[in-house]
């Protein structure tokens, strides 16, 4: 969470009542394991747009043990859609799949084990939206080859791409790489997308897929 949001973000938070026991259990276990996920106020901006959009094919790159897909997924499942997501770690991938038969949406998720890097490219598929939420200093590898599967009139939802706040104010240097590649990243989009960058959760990009003339 961006720090200089951070008492809007508790009001919000306070706000947000989720009933689904399962969900609520993946949210405590990665609590207790330090398994990021996505924040509840992201995770209801997410759900906002997929609904209200009637999205019906989703492709998310970094299912983590399945809590955004399982979000995504209980909403396709009424729109009659599906979801694709890819996860790079195993014990993550057999989580997420274990959380989706919970959840009862197992049938439109399609759950992929590798790196995205790599899946990315042998995917042929035409998604409506596509969600990303994995390794930060990969985001532009991600972002290309998804960009060439999403429709026209299509969503890309990058979370996560101000990376704590270090875009803009001291980091470890440890971070030193990522930083600079998300900052080029986000000139990037800037500069040749239809892009805008929202300072909630830890920062959200998103990409309108324009339609061609």
């Amino acid at each position: 969470m961006l720090e200089e949001l951070k008492e809007a973000n508790e009001y919000i938070l306070k706000k947000i009542k989720e009933k689904d026991f399962t969900i609520l259990q993946i949210e405590q276990f990665a609590k207790e394991n330090n398994i990021p996920i996505i924040t509840k106020e992201v995770a209801k901006y997410l759900e906002f747009l997929i609904e209200s959009y009637n999205v019906k094919k989703v492709l998310e790159i970094g299912t983590a043990i399945g809590y955004s897909g399982g979000l995504i997924a209980k909403i396709l499942d009424k729109n009659g859609g599906d979801l694709t997501t890819i996860e790079i770690d195993e014990k993550r991938y057999h989580i997420a799949l274990e959380n989706f038969r919970k959840m009862g949406i197992e049938k439109r998720v399609n759950a992929i084990l590798g790196d995205a890097s790599e899946v990315l490219k042998n995917l042929n598929e035409i998604y409506d939206f596509v969600f990303i939420d994995a390794s930060k200093g990969q985001y532009r590898d991600f972002f290309d080859n998804a960009y060439r599967l999403l429709k026209e009139n299509g969503v890309i939802f990058i979370d996560n791409i101000m990376f704590r706040g270090y875009l803009y104010k001291e980091y470890p240097k440890r971070f030193k790489t990522i930083v600079r590649k998300l900052d080029g990243f986000i000139d990037h989009l800037y500069d040749n997308y239809n892009f805008v960058l929202l300072p909630f959760g830890d920062g959200i990009g998103l990409v309108y897929k324009r339609e061609k003339c």
